[in-house]
């Protein structure tokens, strides 16, 4: 042994292996009782001591950041755009989507129930103890599409206010105490208001609600005829029945108080028929300008008035009696013809 004692210059040295602090440990160690299974390499808790190695680890493995994340700051611009976004927007949205949802509802409801129950009949609104029964169904929610429901609320909100210009016009004359205005003017609310309604509200209904050329001409035609009328009568001629600018003039001119409360009563009568003539005609552009963006035409109206016109049952049957009673008569000429 004194060969590993000594370097090849035969001095003694200290550079023992088996003098290393470790070794010497294992060494002293060595009747320790360590099991070979329970030695886990890769386990990065466990202790020094082998004899530790079969101790279980309990504890989560958390792993440290290196380097904490920035604050995030909000710009001033996001801070007052955001909560608006977040409560205007979205409460207008949810609004309209809850909207859209129960005319859904609505719609299906009403389907479903005409699939069983033909739909009364709702217009007149008139009670249920009165002698005469409403003539139609009339259902702007329901029947009209929803891009379409303001324009036709809008017509019957005219033929409305023409209907009581009408009657304020009666009462109007019976001011004035002039017997032509009276009688004329009742003439009027009874022709033109139940009229006005079918000639062209009705029309128009139907238009919006199946895309009718033929009903759109027919409200075009009769609702240019009201708005002339209209007119007419917010010039007011004498003797035509109606207080217009004229007749209150006239009322001016007559002095006193009596004539000026009469006049300004003529004149707010005259500005109620105006004001209605420039809504007809608002209503009339308007209508025509979406008319005409759906690409319909003249034609395509008398190509459905030819179709629904020879639809109908009561114009066949006729047609069918027609040329019935045409054959038999030429039938019972030709059997006289050849008698004689």
């Amino acid at each position: 042994m004194s060969g590993f004692d000594e370097n090849p210059f035969g001095e003694p040295t200290t550079d023992n292996p088996f003098a290393d602090p470790s070794v010497q440990q294992v060494a002293r160690n060595a009747t320790a009782q360590i099991r070979v299974e329970d030695y886990r390499p890769f386990d990065n808790n466990q202790s020094a001591d082998p004899r530790t190695y079969n101790q279980p680890n309990n504890e989560p493995a958390i792993m440290q950041p290196t380097q904490d994340p920035p604050m995030y700051t909000r710009s001033g611009q996001q801070a007052q755009v955001r909560p608006v976004l977040d409560t205007a927007e979205l409460q207008r949205k949810q609004e309209e989507l809850e909207r859209k949802e129960e005319e859904l509802v609505r719609r299906e409801e009403e389907m479903r129930q005409s699939v069983y129950n033909v739909r009364r009949n709702n217009w007149p609104p008139l009670p249920e103890q009165c002698c005469f029964q409403p003539c139609f169904y009339q259902d702007i929610q329901v029947d009209i599409p929803m891009e379409f429901q303001k324009i036709v609320r809008n017509l019957y909100y005219m033929w409305i206010f023409h209907g009581i210009l009408l009657i304020v016009n009666v009462i109007g004359g019976i001011i004035v105490t002039d017997p032509t205005i009276i009688g004329l003017g009742i003439l009027y609310v009874i022709l033109f208001t139940p009229f006005s309604y079918l000639c062209w509200f009705r029309p128009a209904y139907k238009a919006f609600r199946s895309d009718s050329s033929f009903n759109f001409m027919v409200f075009f035609f009769v609702f240019f005829f009201q708005f002339m009328v209209t007119v007419i009568q917010a010039i007011g001629i004498p003797d035509s029945g109606t207080l217009g600018f004229i007749v209150a003039m006239k009322q001016f001119g007559n002095g006193g108080a009596s004539g000026i409360v009469i006049g300004i009563i003529g004149l707010l009568i005259a500005i109620g028929f105006l004001c209605a003539a420039l809504a007809d005609f608002f209503l009339i552009t308007k209508i025509h300008r979406m008319y005409r963006s759906t690409g319909a035409s003249f034609a395509k109206a008398q190509q459905e008035f030819t179709t629904e016109f020879f639809r109908n049952q009561h114009v066949r049957n006729a047609a069918s009696n027609m040329a019935a009673a045409a054959v038999q008569s030429q039938f019972s000429n030709n059997q006289n013809t050849n008698r004689y």
